[in-house]
């Protein structure tokens, strides 16, 4: 199937547009640092990049994805809602007390969560783990069949072969850059180079802020792929929301083969919404009701398609209780 450039736009708007809804709806969240992850997750699930069937979330030959931001969860859940993995409607009960939907993900409740993340740090070395046991298993694709189609995603744009790559399972873990201030990324890093891991693929989120400001006054990171290169990656850089170019890196990444891989993706915190965009102040609070409908009205032209556009952009964001911004 050829990339669809334009649908894959229309599906990121559509995430921002669960993002927005789903945290205003809660009164607490992350929106900045969903927001400007939103293109990348809509290649991964929605470009033939990931291979998955949502009818079958433990299925052998699936591709594994691990979100090591977990503080970004509501893009993840929008993701996997629209992929199918459970009804969108449920999208609605992000943090309540008892809901499959935690502010961070939990792989023990929610189909399609592959780890529960969220300690910051400790994704990188989780995905290096699972990609060596795949190198371990000798699994090289989803059977002698061909492989399966078309997985049973709610708006059929899911899809489990995964274009024209090899069939050797990947693993791809999605971490923020003021993550990676963390010394137990560089030592996940080390072993992954060690190991030659050519089926695990990691993407950075580097929108150049944090919680406590932007991360070159926190603590700078430098030259990001120069900074894993020399840890013997393969590094590309990429702009985080151009879905064309990010399915054309993610597909160099994945042909590799030869160790692991990093895309650094230059991204723009709160990505989408004006108001939002380049402030840290945006990475833990809660939009307004007001300022919902207000950003979900600028979203409407970009999401606007058959069944789910202007009902979503002229719907109100009522809260369901709560005033703690950033619990």
């Amino acid at each position: 199937m050829a990339f669809d450039e334009a649908d894959i736009r229309r599906r990121a708007a559509e995430l921002r547009c669960d993002i927005l809804k789903m945290i205003a709806l809660a009164g607490s969240g992350h929106p900045g640092g969903s927001l400007s992850a939103a293109d990348m997750l809509a290649v991964l699930y929605f470009g033939e990049v990931l291979r998955y069937r949502p009818d079958d979330p433990a299925w052998d030959g699936r591709d594994r994805f691990v979100l090591s931001k977990g503080h970004a969860a509501p893009v993840l859940y929008a993701a996997l809602a629209r992929a199918g993995y459970f009804a969108l409607s449920e999208l609605a009960t992000l943090r309540r007390l008892g809901s499959r939907l935690q502010g961070h993900p939990d792989s023990r409740k929610l189909p399609g969560v592959e780890a529960a993340t969220g300690s910051l740090g400790q994704g990188l070395s989780i995905a290096a783990g699972m990609a060596l046991g795949l190198a371990a298993d000798g699994h090289d694709g989803p059977g002698a069949e061909g492989g399966a189609g078309t997985g049973a995603g709610a708006e059929g744009g899911a899809s489990d072969t995964g274009g024209d790559r090899c069939l050797a399972r990947q693993v791809y873990v999605l971490l923020g850059d003021g993550e990676l201030q963390e010394g137990q990324v560089w030592e996940a890093a080390m072993f992954a180079a060690h190991r030659r891991l050519g089926n695990l693929v990691a993407l950075v989120d580097e929108n150049g802020l944090q919680i406590d400001g932007p991360t070159d006054e926190v603590l700078s990171l430098g030259d990001v792929a120069a900074r894993f290169a020399a840890f013997g990656w393969a590094a590309h850089e990429v702009d985080g929301h151009d879905v064309a170019a990010l399915k054309r890196t993610l597909g160099q990444a994945a042909a590799y083969g030869e160790g692991p891989t990093v895309v650094v993706a230059h991204t723009v915190k709160g990505k989408g919404v004006d108001f939002m965009e380049g402030q840290c102040g945006w990475h833990g609070k809660a939009p307004t009701d007001a300022q919902c409908d207000v950003a979900l009205a600028a979203l409407a032209p970009l999401a606007a398609c058959g069944h789910n556009g202007a009902d979503r952009a002229s719907a109100t964001c009522e809260r369901s209780g709560g005033d703690d911004a950033d619990r």
